[in-house]
């Protein structure tokens, strides 16, 4: 089930696909469960501030793809 445009993060709000950079993984902030998969880690983990967290400009899947991350969804 979709979260919403209005449950994305709060510094990414216009972006639907935000990617990790430490693994190369892109979540989906759309959906419910990869959503506070992503919340998890960069609360744990402190990807903000470690600058570890990438949006896509076009903001698809796709583009993620092109940049060498994968879906949460394959693991």
């Amino acid at each position: 089930m979709a979260a919403g445009a209005s449950s994305r993060l709060p510094r990414f709000e216009k972006n639907r696909f935000v990617g990790a950079r430490d693994t190369m993984i892109v979540y989906d902030c759309d959906d419910a469960h990869q959503l506070a998969r992503l919340e998890a880690r960069l609360e744990d983990d402190g990807l903000l501030g470690r600058n570890l967290i990438q949006s896509f400009g076009p903001d698809t899947l796709a583009e993620a793809r092109n940049r060498g991350f994968r879906s949460a969804t394959a693991r």
